[in-house]
């Protein structure tokens, strides 16, 4: 039924692109308001509230379109998104587990048992594979190769007094 709406040439093409939006269940963003003149800042503005909520410029705010919202690069939406990863996968992890052989030698620790990350070494596997210690050094010689971007140092910074220092 809405299709010869929008095929319908006779009514205007703004009138077919909201109606269009309204269907796919999008609402326009700042990105696209400033594209056609009725904003001034394409800046998203959950990443300008979660700024001045940490008491941060609120400068070079990425602009906010609909992948930058539904991504975790988005600072207002971070822990949604982290939150609803973790729910999946907690579900998953529960199925596999779930689905799992009485004969299966494979074990899952589950998440909720996993108090920290020391917890897999109290099993005589991972010891096997690597230490603590040798996993914690690779993983920080890995992490200082990923560039951060200036504007998010500070989220990222969780020893100021180091990068002072240098």
């Amino acid at each position: 039924m809405l299709g010869k709406y929008l095929n319908d040439k006779k009514i205007p093409w703004q009138r077919r692109r909201r109606l269009g939006m309204a269907v796919a269940g999008n609402t326009p963003t700042a990105s696209l308001l400033t594209k056609i003149g009725n904003m001034q800042s394409a800046g998203c503005w959950l990443c300008r509230v979660a700024r001045e909520a940490r008491g941060e410029s609120t400068d070079g705010l990425a602009a906010e379109t609909h992948v930058h919202i539904n991504s975790a690069g988005c600072e207002g939406m971070a822990t949604t998104h982290t939150s609803a990863h973790h729910s999946i996968w907690r579900h998953l992890y529960d199925s596999m587990h779930a689905a799992q052989k009485p004969k299966s030698k494979l074990k899952f620790d589950t998440l909720d048992k996993e108090s920290n990350m020391s917890t897999p070494w109290r099993q005589e596997g991972f010891l096997r594979m690597c230490s603590k210690e040798e996993l914690a050094e690779k993983a920080q010689d890995t992490e200082v190769t990923i560039p951060v971007k200036k504007s998010q140092e500070s989220r990222y910074n969780f020893y100021p007094e180091s990068i002072r220092s240098s």
